[in-house]
């Protein structure tokens, strides 16, 4: 591989980054400098900042799109959530017009517009530094230093997302999926790209992994995986595309490999 760009503009350093899930050229990323940025790879342009006046007050940790790419959920270390809406006519030209932007041809550098104000955040649903959050259909998983996942919702549980209120402040909390020993920050959770598993390792080197296939978050069954010689804490885990291989990064340098075995018993 060889390194052929290099992108400038976050004032401090980068916490996270997400592609589209619909437009590969499409990269987010979330920095310490309390913003969230979009940018097209295609053509080398900042499309778009989120942050400001409303915005996070303190280092952005994590944000995530959902699965149409029309929003975005973020977190940090000022213990809010806030959900951004990418389907509005300014950040749709933005994007659009990010497409027909040529550096070489252009005098002037591409114009990110600002997104100031989020559809929507809560302080309500954590009391520490969130660090990592996901859209798990129309819920939200999101956890902080406080021995669980939550699941949730902004609004009430009927209320859709699009018919949320300037304002209103009001979530619904699912479920926590709860687990033991993992109370430091920048612990991260992932699921497979089926949305049908959850895994999270903690500071003492388990893993917690919840079958999310079923009609119920509350009656998700969980695993606990363990092995002597993982001891460390494991600050991040990765499905691979069909959920069978889990992978475990840990303190001390080590990844740790689980593959999904088939269940022979009759």
């Amino acid at each position: 591989m060889q390194c052929i760009k290099h992108y400038t503009s976050h004032g401090n350093a980068v916490n996270e980054l997400k592609f589209h899930p619909k437009d590969c050229n499409l990269l987010l990323s979330v920095s310490k400098d309390q913003s969230i940025r979009l940018w097209n790879l295609k053509t080398d342009t900042l499309v778009c900042i989120f942050g400001g006046v409303d915005g996070h007050r303190d280092e952005v940790l994590s944000a995530d799109f959902d699965i149409r790419g029309e929003r975005l959920m973020s977190c940090g270390m000022d213990h809010s959530l806030k959900m951004w809406n990418l389907n509005t006519p300014k950040v749709k030209e933005a994007i659009h017009n990010s497409y027909n932007f040529n550096a070489a041809k252009s005098d002037r550098p591409f114009k990110s517009p600002s997104v100031n104000t989020p559809d929507f955040s809560t302080r309500d649903i954590h009391r520490n530094y969130v660090d990592c959050v996901k859209w798990f259909g129309e819920f939200i998983l999101s956890k902080s230093c406080e021995n669980c996942i939550v699941c949730w919702k902004p609004g009430t549980i009927s209320q859709p997302i699009d018919k949320l209120k300037p304002g209103d402040t009001t979530v619904t909390v699912i479920h926590k999926f709860e687990y033991l020993q993992c109370d430091i920050w920048f612990m991260r959770f992932s699921i497979d790209y089926s949305k049908k598993v959850l895994a999270l390792g903690n500071q003492v080197g388990k893993v917690f992994v919840w079958d999310l296939d079923v009609d119920d978050p509350t009656k998700a069954r969980v695993t606990k995986l363990a092995h002597a010689n993982c001891q460390a804490a494991i600050r991040q885990t990765a499905f691979n595309r069909d959920g069978s291989v889990l992978l475990c990064i840990t303190d001390d340098g080590c990844i740790w490999r689980w593959d999904r075995v088939a269940n022979t018993n009759r």
